[in-house]
């Protein structure tokens, strides 16, 4: 198992720079910054092996959040980087994001703003809010106690199967190190 270096000044980077990057507010609620984020680091941890934030995730009603999330908006908001605006969406809460300075990203690769760039896409404008959730809700969110972590390693499994006798197979020739 990798482990996982948590980096807290990324991720509220990311956070301002996702803002930063949807130009109409009106595109990036809380539900989609946060599956920027899952989605981002998820990429990432499939591609490269590593996260690009290291953050944990847990699962929550509308899919797996970051729990740090709301901390480090309102840390964003005090030094004037962003503001949030509630409003209603068709009877419920929605929450806007604003970000009013370009942010500094030289913390990350170009190949990590490019993989976040697409997951912007993904999430933001291929899916609506509910859209996007629905997709995060598979076998392994679906097994998840409200409230627990979800690890990288879970996440990379979308539906469960059963074991084969071939992977039984696999597994008894595998070489104990």
């Amino acid at each position: 198992m990798v482990a996982i270096k948590r980096n807290r000044e990324k991720l509220k980077t990311l956070i301002h720079y996702i803002a930063w990057k949807c130009i109409d507010p009106a595109v990036l609620g809380a539900i989609k910054l946060n599956k920027v984020l899952w989605v981002s680091d998820l990429w990432a941890y499939v591609k490269w092996g590593a996260p690009i934030t290291g953050e944990h995730y847990v699962k929550r009603q509308f899919g797996p959040v970051s729990p740090s999330v709301l901390g480090l908006v309102r840390e964003l908001e005090a030094a004037k980087l962003l503001v949030t605006r509630r409003r209603d969406f068709f009877g419920n809460e929605k929450v806007d994001y604003l970000a009013l300075a370009k942010p500094d990203i030289t913390g990350f690769t170009a190949d990590e703003i490019s993989l976040v760039d697409e997951a912007i896409q993904f999430v933001c404008y291929e899916h609506t809010a509910l859209g996007i959730s629905n997709k995060t809700h598979d076998a392994i969110w679906q097994l998840a106690e409200l409230g627990e972590e979800i690890p990288y390693e879970a996440m990379l499994v979308s539906h469960l199967a059963e074991v084969t006798p071939e992977d039984v197979a696999w597994a008894r020739d595998l070489k104990v190190a």
